[in-house]
């Protein structure tokens, strides 16, 4: 054996490599049940007044800190024979026990809200060509028979409630349908009459048997473009011919000032029969008249999400509504 090979077998076999360091074991989650216990224990520094506290037995609420203690290796309690103190540790997480504890009841109590239909806040959006003739009723209902429900309104046209929708920002809709927009399921309210406003003298003026061609040479006053309420009324015109030149009016941007140009001897106006009492009440120099059957018409909905969350609160809500509305000059329409 040469004097290398006798130097390496002097050395002897080669150690073992060092064990690898394994990280302490991350202590168990505690449950709701412990930390109860020993938020109880920690309050009352008494056993049996903590159990009579949370409608624990005292033998339960003694092995729950117990587990607990041993599941996170700490010591919470020094327990003598007389009286029961917190470590310096039991003192730190006692008041952590408790802010968890807080913050579960406030998640049970937003859960249980959730679950009662017809509180927390409710956003509607409603097209200014019904807002100020319906919210009253809508108003009505609301404060009689959901006092719980936060009502909160916004006034928009159409394509922008639409959007509201879509995105979240509102939660259901109060206008004119249809709407023909993907994912938004309709809930009918009612049907009402279009009427015709002139000025006083016109010779339309207090006529019930105004056949629809009438509007095809009138000097008709519409709504500004966006309202949905003009693409209704240029759709009347088209189906009764209206030449495309035919003179019309597009400076009004509501439909008080609609009916202020009417009284100025500028021309006539459709108004939706919800909106006739509100908007020529305050002027002699108004009349109406009345289509022949069938008169012009519109159909005002509830709109939401489909499979909206609260699908079921909204059906409830239509049909509550459907039954105040039945009071003004609207045919209800009862869904399916």
């Amino acid at each position: 054996m040469s004097k290398g090979q006798q130097h390496g077998a002097d050395r002897g076999p080669a150690p073992w490599p060092a064990p690898a360091k394994v990280p302490p074991a991350r202590p168990r989650q505690p449950s709701l049940a412990q930390l109860r216990a020993f938020a109880a224990v920690a309050e009352h520094l008494h056993f049996r007044d903590a159990a009579t506290a949370i409608g624990m037995s005292q033998p339960a609420l003694s092995g729950a800190v117990s587990t607990l203690e041993e599941s996170l290796g700490i010591q919470l309690l020094e327990r003598t024979t007389r009286k029961v103190l917190l470590s310096p540790a039991g003192e730190r997480l006692a008041v952590r026990a408790r802010t968890v504890l807080d913050a579960v009841g406030d998640f049970m109590e937003e859960a249980d809200a959730a679950r009662a239909p017809f509180t927390g806040v409710l956003r509607l959006g409603v097209i200014p060509t019904v807002a100020p003739y319906l919210l009253p009723v809508v108003l009505r209902l609301v404060h009689d028979s959901y006092p719980d429900l936060d009502l909160q309104v916004h006034e928009e046209q159409t394509a922008s409630l639409l959007d509201g929708l879509s995105q979240g920002r509102l939660d259901l809709l109060l206008l004119a349908v249809p709407l023909g927009a993907p994912g938004v399921s309709e809930l009918p309210l009612f049907d009402e009459d279009f009427v015709l406003v002139t000025p006083s003298d016109h010779w339309l003026a207090g006529r019930g048997d105004i056949p629809r061609e009438a509007l095809r040479d009138l000097d008709l006053l519409l709504l500004d473009e966006g309202h949905c309420l003009r693409d209704q009324a240029l759709e009347v015109c088209h189906e009764v011919g209206r030449a495309t030149g035919a003179p019309m009016t597009t400076s009004a941007a509501g439909l008080s000032t609609l009916v202020q140009l009417v009284g100025g001897g500028l021309g006539v106006t459709l108004l939706p029969r919800t909106a006739l009492r509100v908007e020529t009440g305050r002027s002699d120099r108004l009349a109406t008249g009345y289509f022949a059957d069938p008169a012009p018409s519109r159909r005002v909905a509830l709109a939401m999400r489909s499979g909206a969350a609260r699908q079921g609160e909204f059906e409830e809500f239509a049909a509550a509504l459907r039954g105040e509305l039945s009071r003004l000059p609207v045919r209800i329409v009862e869904e399916g």
